[in-house]
């Protein structure tokens, strides 16, 4: 049987994400947090596990509500920002409007859902392109406009003034992913769904020390939370991730020394990379570094011989590789093999 005879064509030429597990000694592709948090995992002997989740994720909601000083009903947990990305492309369809490069999942969401992409690149200082972007927006008139910022794998922040240009210029929702808030220094802008009613948060957990949980949350109007919802899997966060994550929220303190670490570090490998010969760095306010290398791909390869694991960007950011800051050893270990790999003959 020919399979592909059977498949919708906008699945014929998709390609999926890429999450490959690679083995390494040091793993600084993904943009995890190098730091957990045992003490969280007391709460799952209270677990049942014979019993399905709350399905509203009540006390989770409650807990999110609070630290984020919103309504609780303006709170809609998800199985990680990606479900949440489905449900919103779900919900209320396309065109759907964002701006490249940065995170892979909006276009492919948008095209496994039969959906228009359209994709605007940034200009050349990784910010948006005012014109280009409000030129598609009247173009296209998308009814989704995702927006990541700090913005994956650039790790800028986008200027508030041009993310306020497209909002005024949206009649569709203007979706502001701050995954890598935390790591910014800024409050974010939540402050925006009080002053513009077409805008609507993304926050997440996984970037902070909790990948494992999967748990993302949306943030928007009572309306567009309880539309959302109707398109909602049952059970969609489990009582396992469920419970780690009220314990996350009630001891958010710990998770923002974490983040510090992480930010400090940040500055550091930020000045190691800056004063290594052949190496640019481009400014993060994640929790990564994106970085331009001559032959990105042979360092790749050279990196992964060592045992190190950064991502290479392709095609989509040309010699560039992109690293997560890790703990101070495992910061010390890419940088000695970046060292040696572009000092390595045929790789400059």
């Amino acid at each position: 049987m020919n399979i592909d005879r059977l498949l919708r064509k906008n699945i014929r030429s998709l390609r999926g994400y890429s999450a490959r597990e690679i083995p390494c000694r040091v793993k600084l592709d993904a943009n995890e947090s190098p730091y957990g948090f045992p003490s969280f995992l007391e709460p799952l002997s209270r677990v049942r596990t014979n019993q399905y989740p709350d399905p509203e994720a009540r006390e989770l909601r409650r807990w999110a509500a609070r630290r984020w000083r919103v309504r609780i009903g303006r709170i809609l947990p998800g199985n990680g920002s990606d479900e949440l990305i489905s449900y919103l492309i779900t919900t209320f369809g396309g065109p759907v409007l964002f701006p490249v490069p940065t995170f892979s999942m909006y276009g492919i969401t948008a095209q496994a859902l039969g959906e228009e992409a359209v994709a605007v690149p940034l200009d050349d200082t990784f910010d948006l392109d005012t014109e280009r972007m409000l030129r598609a927006v009247r173009k296209h008139r998308p009814k989704l406009v995702f927006l990541s910022s700090p913005n994956n794998p650039t790790g800028n922040s986008f200027s508030t003034e041009r993310i306020l240009g497209i909002v005024r210029a949206s009649r569709g929702i203007v979706v502001i992913d701050e995954a890598y808030q935390p790591f910014s220094g800024s409050g974010g802008l939540l402050r925006l769904l009080d002053e513009s009613e077409n805008v609507t948060i993304m926050r997440t957990l996984s970037k902070v020390g909790f990948a494992a949980l999967r748990v993302g949350f949306l943030i928007g109007r009572e309306d567009v939370i309880e539309a959302v919802n109707r398109v909602r899997l049952p059970f969609n966060v489990s009582a396992l991730s469920q419970a780690v994550a009220v314990e996350a929220m009630k001891n958010f303190s710990e998770v923002r020394k974490a983040v510090g670490m992480i930010r400090r570090e940040r500055e550091t490998l930020f000045r190691e990379l800056q004063g290594t010969g052949g190496v640019t760095p481009y400014p993060s306010e994640a929790n990564f570094i994106l970085f331009k290398v001559g032959n990105a791909h042979a360092v790749h390869e050279r990196l992964l011989s060592k045992g190190v694991l950064v991502r290479y960007m392709g095609p989509a950011l040309k010699d560039c590789l992109r690293v997560t800051v890790g703990t101070p050893e495992d910061n010390r270990i890419f940088l000695d093999a970046l060292r040696d790999a572009v000092a390595t003959r045929g790789v400059r």
